[in-house]
């Protein structure tokens, strides 16, 4: 009789490992859009190549919701609005997704640009490195539309200048991106920004972020492709 309550105890504390390593790997979205009465709400993300679903809610009601999933390592996650306004901007809010829990408040009009994210430290540091590159896309943006034919005549001096303007926002852009990717190596997101944002950087400096990368980072998705454009780049 000892013998097989020994077994059972056993057994109840595999069981009890096993369902603390997949709390370990569950991802908790949950929070509100206001003035949302109905519509479809989806998690989702691109592991390789095609977007997949983790986990729907059909909302009728306050707009309250809770999502969820096992997830792997980090990578860039999706709450996806389907709602019957026939309009297809606006629907999508991204963040930085890893196991743990987020809360994400929005209105349903203005889905996206209203959208209140907190979760994990890596989404904080995510957030901070959008709203920062935001202001080099507006600057760049504004040079653009000076140099526009709509914007009157200018001369060649004017547009040179111009020119150059646009190429040193670039330039700052491209090292703002790689300096914050090496102050965070430490970090799933320090590859994922420098092979989204930066591929086509000088491969000097992708490499430089690359070889400050701890090795589980190195070795992660993103690593990895960082990894291969290296080697794949003359």
């Amino acid at each position: 009789m000892k013998k097989y309550g020994l077994l059972l105890l056993g057994l109840l504390l595999l069981i009890g490992s096993c369902s603390e390593k997949d709390g370990e790997q569950m991802m908790v979205v949950e929070g509100r859009i206001k003035g949302l009465k109905k519509g479809t709400l989806y998690l989702q993300y691109i592991p390789d190549s095609a977007l997949v679903t983790l986990d729907s809610l059909q909302i009728r009601g306050d707009g309250a919701f809770r999502l969820q999933g096992n997830v792997g390592e980090p990578d860039l996650f999706y709450l996806y609005l389907s709602k019957a306004d026939n309009n297809i901007l606006d629907d999508r809010i991204a963040f930085f997704g890893e196991p743990g829990r987020y809360r994400i408040e929005s209105t349903w009009n203005a889905f996206e640009a209203d959208a209140n994210i907190q979760g994990t430290e890596s989404q904080a540091k995510y957030q901070m490195f959008k709203e920062n590159i935001s202001r080099f896309n507006l600057q760049r943006l504004e040079l653009v539309r000076a140099m526009s034919p709509m914007e009157g005549s200018l001369d060649s001096v004017q547009l040179d200048s111009l020119q150059t303007a646009l190429d040193q926002n670039l330039k700052r852009s491209y090292l703002y991106t790689l300096n914050f990717a090496l102050s965070i190596k430490d970090s799933y997101l320090a590859p994922f920004i420098t092979f989204t944002e930066v591929s086509d950087a000088n491969p000097r400096y992708l490499d430089s972020v690359y070889r400050a990368l701890p090795p589980e980072i190195a070795a992660s998705k993103y690593g990895k492709k960082l990894k291969d454009l290296l080697e794949n780049t003359p």
